[in-house]
């Protein structure tokens, strides 16, 4: 047994006061004469003896009193298994589950409410000289550092829930950072969670914990839950008043069938669509939504549907950029083509600009999603090496070679784009005979297939050798499998490939009906629309398209609460964005350089957390093989005393408390109680 306070034990000196006065009794007796007194000498040593039993009694209860009033005031304990002296003292690290899943409720309220509970019961368990450390998913800075407790009741009263998420081995790991510098302290770690599947980790944790794990579950009712995991354009481009069409996907994560959900969506603050979607239980349905009557510019989209009481992943925030036009440059070497000009210029939402091989403004090639080589009689060196960067950063470059020069120029420029390669000119009538339907080049081109298509002949073409690492999609085929034109993958950009100039002695594709739709899919194609929403907690950087800044100007992130300025990183290609842990609630946030509106971000919660499925003890313990782990049931015991259990061992000052009472009661029962006999005598 061991004492909190031995030093109260000094007091136990005050036992002699009571032993003082039973010792000398200091009350004075009152002679009475008798005249005889011979028969009374036998009652009057009995009478004597009783008294003697009665004060001794009294002295017992009296030193008992003291003895164990003192013992409570020391408060006694039997060490429990973790019990130490510890040279450095007690450090104490408590997690606290805000994620999403914590919204959902039992009989103590919110999960989350009952976490800050139980921490709050956990740190009084604890002596005064004890420092604690706060750790919630948001990972944050001010949390590192270790506090007292009436400053740790501070902080779990600022908890809130946010859209992070954590798996048990960075919460562990971080845990440990935080406690490693003290070496000559007790340490012990408690997570308090629902513990989510999503908590999971991947295989078991690469260290050991240097304190004991304690793992709190708590336990809220099983909720049936409906979620929007996603949504996306069919198409990349979109242009004014056009029709879009979203695809949304919603996931049943319930046992039960969700029947006729209401799907709304929304643009720029107005309904644009509405729809209903059914869900089997455990498995995902989409549904095609569409709208139209948009104007140019940035647009900001949120689909949203009911689904009580989890409400979290409920919306799904997006956005895209409507484009006013699409710019197109020809490169030529003998004037515009007219074939290009009839159809670029019949459609006022594409801007064909045209340029002589002389006068090509190489800085300005990224400006424009397509460029198309005209027949070009001759390829200049430092042109093909602006065309190569150009695709490997993401362009798309159409090829109509020419026929009446060697093949030596456009042999150069292919070989660095990595596609297939002239190896002869062929004189000789070959008509097409197959198109690839299934490329998604030609996606809502065709309402249907005819069996006998009309596809385009060639008078005189160029035969291409095959490439083996080339990345090739054929679009229109002659026969035997030799390319009328096909696609390829180079860098981050593509590449269309013609075997025919656009010369309609050579063939007739450019006065063919698949000309227009071709040309159209190849610019719509071109456009990089970019993502159209992010997740917290998961993308921590996000690009845009290259935007070199003045040495005095920065990019800021505006939301309707708070400015971001993200640290900006150039690469060959695009400008990266980073913007960390910054962006903690989902939204719409603004992209500015300086007044300028650059672009505009959607952040979504995390929808790890839409899964109501919860660990077993057998999964937990799998992640910590080495660690020392102790599971505790909150609603089956107080936290306070199971951490005063296990870290101080058996608190006895309640039952000295108790029986010092019980002492004292005794001393006043036997002074009112308990009397001694009397006899009544005759005399003679």
């Amino acid at each position: 047994m061991s004492f909190l306070f031995p030093a109260f034990l000094i007091a136990l000196a005050a036992v002699a006061v009571p032993v003082i006065i039973h010792l000398f009794n200091f009350r004075k007796y009152k002679k009475v004469y008798f005249t005889n007194v011979r028969l009374l000498q036998n009652i009057e040593q009995q009478t004597s003896s009783s008294k003697s039993l009665k004060r001794w009694l009294i002295l017992a209860a009296r030193v008992l009193t003291i003895i164990f009033l003192v013992l409570a005031f020391a408060k006694p304990f039997i060490p429990g298994e973790q019990y130490k002296q510890p040279e450095g003292g007690n450090l104490v690290s408590i997690y606290v589950d805000n994620s999403f899943s914590m919204e959902a409720v039992n009989r103590e309220g919110t999960l989350l409410d009952e976490a800050k509970r139980r921490a709050k019961e956990i740190a009084s368990g604890y002596g005064p000289n004890t420092k604690f450390q706060l750790l919630t998913n948001d990972f944050e800075g001010r949390h590192q550092r270790l506090v007292d407790y009436d400053e740790l009741k501070q902080h779990i009263d600022e908890v809130k829930i946010s859209g992070a998420s954590r798996t048990l081995q960075e919460i562990v790991n971080r845990q440990t950072d935080a406690l490693a510098n003290h070496s000559n302290a007790s340490k012990s770690q408690f997570i308090i969670s629902d513990f989510q599947t999503s908590m999971l980790g991947r295989g078991q944790s690469e260290r050991d914990s240097i304190a004991t794990i304690n793992f709190v579950r708590l336990k809220a009712n099983e909720l049936p839950n409906v979620s929007i995991d996603s949504a996306w354009f069919i198409s990349p481009v979109h242009r004014p008043g056009s029709r879009e069409q979203l695809v949304v996907k919603l996931v049943n994560n319930a046992d039960k069938d969700s029947e006729k959900i209401a799907v709304q969506v929304e643009i720029n603050g107005s309904q644009k669509a509405v729809g209903t979607i059914s869900v089997k239980a455990g498995a995902s349905a989409n549904d095609t939504l569409n709208f139209s009557g948009l104007g140019g510019g940035w647009q900001r989209g949120k689909v949203s549907i009911k689904d009580f009481p989890v409400t979290f992943d409920d919306q799904f925030y997006f956005s895209f950029q409507v484009r006013k036009n699409l710019s197109v440059l020809a490169i030529n070497s003998q004037g515009a083509s007219p074939y290009l000009q009839a159809v670029y210029r019949s459609d006022p939402f594409f801007v064909l600009r045209n340029a002589n091989t002389g006068n090509v403004n190489y800085s300005g090639l990224s400006a424009y999603p397509l460029i198309i080589l005209n027949n070009l009689d001759s390829i200049p060196g430092g042109l093909a090496n602006e065309l190569k960067t150009y695709v490997s950063n993401g362009g798309s470059l159409f090829i109509f070679p020419s026929l009446d020069n060697d093949l030596s120029n456009i042999r150069q420029l292919l070989q660095n784009l990595g596609t297939d390669l002239p190896s002869e000119i062929v004189a000789k009538e070959t008509k097409a005979v197959s198109i690839n339907h299934q490329s998604k080049f030609f996606n809502n081109v065709f309402e249907s297939i005819p069996r006998n298509m009309d596809l385009p002949v060639a008078e005189k073409y160029i035969r291409y050798s095959t490439a083996v690492r080339a990345n090739k999609q054929p679009l229109i085929n002659f026969a035997g499998n030799e390319s009328l034109l096909s696609s390829y993958k180079s860098g981050k950009g593509t590449v269309y490939l013609s075997a025919v100039p656009l010369d309609s002695e050579a063939s007739n594709l450019a006065r063919h009906a698949l000309f227009v739709p071709v040309m159209y899919q190849a610019a719509l194609a071109s456009v990089n629309a970019g993502r159209i929403s992010y997740k917290l907690g998961q993308d921590q950087v996000v690009e845009i398209t290259k935007t070199v800044l003045p040495s005095n100007q920065s990019f800021k992130l505006r939301s309707d609460r708070y400015d971001i300025i993200p640290d900006v990183r150039q690469t060959e290609t695009d400008t990266r964005l980073f913007i960390a842990d910054q962006v903690k609630q989902e939204g719409f946030y603004n992209l500015f350089k300086a007044d300028s509106l650059v672009s505009v971000f959607a952040f979504n919660n995390n929808r790890v957390e839409s899964v109501m499925s919860f660990m077993n003890e057998g999964q937990i313990k799998s992640q910590f093989s080495g660690s020392k782990i102790k599971f505790y049931t909150p609603e089956k015991t107080s936290m306070q005393n199971e951490v005063k259990a296990a870290e101080q061992g058996s608190q006895l000052w309640k039952v000295c408390l108790i029986l010092a009472l019980i002492f004292l009661a005794a001393e006043v029962l036997l002074i009112r109680y308990y009397r001694v006999k009397s006899f009544k005598l005759n005399t003679i």
